[in-house]
C-alpha cells in the first residue's frame, strides 16, 4: 500500500498531497525505510549470500 492510495480522515484529501499535519506525518512515516535503509529485497539477498558463503566454507574445510 502506498500513500497515494490513502485518504486522510482529518482533511479528506489524498495523504500523498500532505495538506494537513496528520497527512504529512503519515506520509513521512510511510516513506521511511525500516532496518536502517535495508529493504526486504536487500535483506533476502544478504541472507542468500550468507547461506552460500556458509556452504562454501563448509566445503573448503571438509566438515
Amino acid at each position: 500500500m502506498s500513500c497515494e492510495d490513502l485518504v486522510c480522515a482529518r482533511c479528506a484529501h489524498p495523504v500523498a498531497e500532505g495538506r494537513c499535519p496528520q497527512c504529512r506525518a503519515y506520509r513521512d512515516r510511510m516513506h521511511q525505510h525500516g532496518l536502517g535503509g535495508l529493504t526486504p529485497a536487500m535483506l533476502s539477498l544478504l541472507l542468500i549470500a550468507l547461506f552460500f558463503l556458509t556452504l562454501a566454507l563448509r566445503h573448503l574445510t571438509g566438515v
